[in-house]
């Protein structure tokens, strides 16, 4: 019975930090909004996941039979979930970046700086870091047509962004923990905080060589459908967050003292909050 209590426990608080962690507060910086979503979001599917591990870990309660093999059977289900899920995705991935590579490497020249990066053949304004822990720039021919040296120097600062801070394999797990916990409450409202987030912090990155004016310009030019059918490993200019929040990621570029993204982890109450989701994992050792 302690066991299957555990599991009503574990989804229980998932639910209700959810529910007392959002809406995420507007009137802080860029900085406390990413962290505070980040951390809205992660935790509590890290607490399922924890709970499950250590469940499973620690066997069937043999005191009582039957809820014993319950929890132990819907922890077990929980993480086949999981783990099919990211194959999927995993395979989802891989399918994406080898149709990709057909797509002929070309140097772009911007100004006094050259880029690299595979240019498709369409006509749509597209650009996007696309892969996982090393993604490519992918560009269409009609952003090339489309914009000047200037305006394309910025769409690539803000791709640079992207790679630096390695966003496409981020999200790429926390894409997977959006899947596996669609149920929670306001699941897709903070992924959709958190798409925008990082949006603004690769606006920011870019910002720090680029103008702000010809970058929130560049923005202005590109608003178009995404041509990328995954999100998962694509990290794009314009269309990662919806259109709406358009004035969002202008206003923070022209404001007179822009919050410039940091390249910390994470805060001490971030980990800290990791840290107690990961509980359950303490009670293997104790467990006979």
């Amino acid at each position: 019975m302690m066991h299957l209590q555990l599991i009503g426990l574990a989804a229980a608080i998932a639910v209700v930090s959810r529910l007392l962690s959002h809406p995420v507060p507007l009137d802080c910086s860029w900085q406390t909004r990413w962290h505070r979503a980040l951390t809205a979001f992660v935790v509590p599917p890290l607490l399922l996941l924890a709970t499950a591990v250590s469940i499973i870990t620690m066997g069937a309660d043999s005191a009582y039979l039957w809820e014993g093999r319950l929890s132990f059977a819907l922890s077990t289900g929980f993480l086949a979930l999981a783990g099919g899920l990211w194959a999927y995705l995993v395979w989802l991935a891989l399918k994406t970046q080898r149709e990709l590579q057909r797509y002929p490497v070309q140097s772009i020249q911007t100004g006094a700086a050259t880029v690299t990066g595979r240019v498709m053949d369409v006509p749509a304004v597209f650009s996007a870091q696309v892969g996982l822990w090393s993604s490519d720039l992918i560009v269409s021919q009609g952003l090339l047509g489309h914009l000047d040296e200037a305006h394309l120097a910025a769409v690539f600062a803000h791709e640079a962004g992207h790679a630096h801070y390695r966003d496409t394999f981020w999200f790429f797990w926390l894409g997977g923990l959006r899947r596996l916990t669609c149920w929670l409450p306001y699941t897709e409202d903070l992924w959709q905080e958190l798409l925008l987030l990082r949006e603004v912090r690769a606006d920011q990155w870019a910002a720090r060589s680029v103008d702000t004016l010809v970058l929130a310009e560049s923005l202005l030019s590109v608003i178009t459908a995404p041509l990328m059918t995954t999100e998962a490993i694509c990290a794009g200019f314009s269309c990662a967050a919806p259109h709406s929040r358009l004035a969002q990621r202008v206003d923070a570029l022209l404001a007179d003292r822009p919050d410039r993204a940091s390249d910390k982890l994470g805060s001490p109450w971030q980990w800290t909050a990791i840290a107690l989701a990961l509980t359950p994992l303490l009670a293997i050792p104790f467990h006979h």
